[in-house]
């Protein structure tokens, strides 16, 4: 086999170099019909000077970032953002304040990191956020990634396994907010992830244990660890395969902002014994509580503390990434009454626009909207049923109305809600 090995030289069109090629693989590139030639020399060369270029890309356009972040800071002092998410979203005055300032520090922190180089760093304000379901959570964040016009991602933590098991790697999170953010790396890193139905992974030796299998869920929380305090995570784009010879996306996550958030069903009832637990005394003067004295779920969210999210099954790991606790009401009949018509995106303001767009003008009776608020009560789902609610009251309403262009006014009473009955329809004059 030695003696079949071909020896001939070529001259590099780049260093003009001779170069004696024992094998036909050892001249990388090599064009014999033109004699264009580059040597291995060359070519690590030019991969050199391509990654000092892109490190150079990448350095100006995180100056041209912190350049922007005085600009920001200013728009988005907490104050500004909670009178923008009041024109959204009804009560839940201390979640928007929380999330106000969090939100903000998360830019100073930025800032900081930019400015200065003594050896400081301030850790990310990342944010649990627990309340029932329909009180807002989701809701919150989109408002709020609107105002910042930053990339926002929500990604079902309950979907997520450990590798080895059938579902979506943690990774996945970041992923999405990569294509959130059209596929720009720099705008996605300074993007805001937030995950839901986080206490869906909570691990089962926890309070909410469950005879069903454990896909991983704790493997998952020590999976999320690595995102949450900020470094590169690497993903493969859709869909593509997760191989070793696959061609990765990396995106560093330090200065993502996470919030996670979940309905916790069960965790009033930990903070209750924890708290009557330190209120028990024993003796002849001991108070008795009665059990109609049970504190109600509102009263009770506001003094959750990490160790009762322990108890639930959240690793102490990831409760520490999650300094910032963000807690929700649920919502009384009065607060859905008020979703209904008054913020700017109201469900019935909705109704009114499109309806108009036919001549149409749309009519709620006060009792109506309250028997609404009352049916998404029963329903236990909060405000995001309230448009479903409307929109099966609605429905033969929408068909028939662009039958005939004559302006009629559509009144919705009380007994189309609860009885279904038809809604009334009175013709307008033009």
């Amino acid at each position: 086999m030695a003696n079949d090995t071909k020896t001939t030289q070529h001259r590099c069109s780049f260093c003009k170099r001779m170069v004696t090629i024992h094998d036909e693989y050892d001249m990388p590139i090599y064009d014999p019909t033109t004699g264009f030639a580059i040597c291995k020399n060359c070519i690590r060369e030019i991969n050199h000077y391509i990654d000092m270029h892109e490190a150079e890309t990448k350095q100006e356009e995180k100056h041209d970032f912190a350049g922007q972040l005085d600009e920001i800071l200013q728009k988005n002092k907490p104050h500004i953002i909670k009178q923008y998410l009041d024109e959204y979203i009804i009560n839940q005055d201390r979640a928007k304040k929380i999330l106000s300032v969090a939100v903000y520090n998360h830019y100073k922190r930025m800032k900081y990191g930019y400015e200065n180089d003594d050896g400081t760093e301030i850790e990310k304000s990342n944010v649990i956020m627990l309340g029932p379901s329909g009180c807002g959570k989701t809701a919150l964040l989109s408002h709020l990634s609107k105002l910042l016009d930053v990339p926002f991602a929500v990604t079902d933590a309950s979907t997520l396994t450990e590798a080895g098991f059938v579902g979506a790697d943690v990774e996945v999170a970041v992923r999405n907010l990569y294509y959130a953010a059209d596929k720009d790396i720099e705008k996605a890193e300074h993007g805001i992830i937030y995950l839901d139905e986080f206490d869906k992974i909570a691990r089962k030796s926890g309070a909410n244990n469950s005879i069903t299998a454990d896909p991983g869920h704790e493997g998952v929380q020590q999976g999320l660890l690595k995102m949450l305090e900020g470094n590169v995570v690497e993903f493969t784009a859709r869909g593509q395969r997760k191989h070793p010879e696959a061609p990765t996306i990396k995106v560093d996550t330090k200065n993502i902002l996470f919030i996670v958030g979940g309905a916790f069903v069960g965790i009033d009832d930990i903070i209750a014994r924890r708290l009557q637990k330190a209120d028990s005394s024993i003796g002849f003067g001991a108070e008795v509580a009665s059990k109609d004295e049970k504190p109600k779920f509102d009263e009770l969210i506001h003094q959750v503390r990490p160790e009762d999210l322990m108890h639930y099954g959240i690793i102490p790991e990831v409760i520490g990434r999650l300094p910032v606790i963000c807690t929700l009401e649920s919502l009384d009949e009065d607060a859905l009454l008020r979703i209904l018509t008054e913020p700017k995106n109201a469900p019935v303001k909705q109704y009114e626009k499109l309806l108009a767009m036919d001549h149409v003008k749309l009519e709620f009776d006060k009792d109506a909207l309250r028997a609404v608020a009352k049916k998404a009560i029963e329903r236990k789902t909060g405000a995001r049923s309230l448009k479903g609610i409307i929109e099966d009251v609605m429905l033969d309403v929408m068909y028939d109305i662009p039958k005939s262009s004559e302006p009629r006014k559509v009144i919705i009473t009380k007994a189309c809600i609860d009885e279904g009955k038809k809604p009334d329809v009175v013709p307008l004059d033009k």
